[in-house]
């Protein structure tokens, strides 16, 4: 740091300033300082800066399974904009285990500062669980509303109801969805439920008549469970001309099973995704689906878990929601032309 500061001509707390991205440092000052840092190769040392400050320059991320592409994307997404911070991202994955993340959100993941945190097996009864955590949190997807920590989410049951809007406007009526909640329940706070809220929604609104069978439980989201309970659904002979799949996973193995059965996508079956994972730009048809606004997300759930580890406890404002935007993605699985696809 003597040796950039010297060869910028500047202090050593400026070149303090302008690794930890300060605001409040002049622009031609910030340009000259890069450039000092560029041609001597400097690094911080992030091991010397974490004894001064208690800090580790460490964040960690928990998901629920990184097999489903969205949650590995999600942590490709946050990695490139934390290392835009200067900062290192420690991932770990629940495997969908309750015990698990009970664990992990009580202790969170070792030598971290801070946590981003998606549970999927803990729900609105588990709320009290975040009263006790000691460490900056910041919460991902659905689960534990109106707990006491940051929460950064999507717009689930609106998505849905656009996903499935796509498909009325195409004239589908035979609309079926793939992934609901083999337990049954309904009035949960899970993303399964709220995306079939929002599909029923849409079908009311359009007047066309709700059929229960048409709702196919589906868990894991896996692309091979997509493909079976596509399978047993034209196996059941009922009358479907489109699949609403509650992520791209599932829709990948929908459009699998609906080749196989001689089934023509997007003629005889349209079908929707949700997540906008890569993949889906490249299966044939391209799949249609809802960009739920995973960059957003990762942005946003980065600066405020920022924010948390540099105001501590003692300074930090009120707990915040932010919910990100969303877009249908037209593609050939619901009748986009394969010149005009949207990538």
């Amino acid at each position: 740091m003597r040796d950039v500061a010297l060869l910028a001509r500047v202090s050593n707390k400026t070149v303090s300033n302008v690794v930890n991205d300060f605001p409040h440092v002049h622009p031609e000052t910030r340009a000259r300082v890069l450039r000092a840092i560029e041609e001597l190769g400097y690094r911080p040392n992030l091991s010397a800066r974490g004894l001064r400050s208690g800090r580790t320059g460490v964040i960690g991320l928990a998901v629920p399974d990184l097999r489903q592409t969205y949650f590995a994307e999600l942590a490709d997404a946050v990695i490139a904009v934390a290392e835009r911070r200067g900062l290192g991202v420690i991932v770990g994955q629940s495997s969908n285990d309750r015990a698990h993340e009970v664990a992990v959100l009580e202790n969170g993941l070792r030598q971290t500062d801070g946590l981003l945190f998606s549970p999927e097996r803990l729900g609105t009864e588990d709320r009290g669980l975040l009263d006790h955590v000691r460490y900056p949190l910041v919460l991902l997807g659905e689960r534990i509303f109106g707990g006491p920590t940051d929460h950064v989410t999507m717009h689930n049951v609106d998505g849905a109801r656009a996903a499935v809007d796509h498909l009325l406007d195409r004239g589908r009526r035979r609309i079926a969805v793939l992934g609901a909640h083999p337990d049954g329940r309904s009035g949960e706070l899970r993303p399964s439920d709220l995306r079939i809220r929002g599909y029923r929604e849409a079908l009311a609104a359009a007047g066309v008549a709700h059929d229960p069978r048409l709702e196919r439980p589906v868990a894991p989201w896996h692309p091979e469970n997509g493909a079976e309970a596509t399978r047993t659904l034209l196996a059941e002979g009922l009358e479907v001309d489109a699949v609403f799949a509650l992520n791209d996973a599932l829709g990948i193995g929908a459009l699998r099973a609906l080749g196989e059965s001689g089934r023509l996508v997007p003629d005889d079956v349209a079908v929707i995704g949700f997540d906008n994972i890569s993949t889906g730009r490249f299966t044939l048809p391209s799949l249609s689906t809802v960009d739920p606004g995973r960059d957003e997300i990762a942005e946003r759930a980065v600066a405020m878990l920022v924010e948390r580890i540099t105001w501590g406890a003692r300074d930090a404002p009120p707990p915040r929601l932010h919910e990100a935007a969303f877009h249908v993605v037209a593609r050939e699985s619901t009748g986009a032309p394969r010149s005009t696809s949207t990538w």
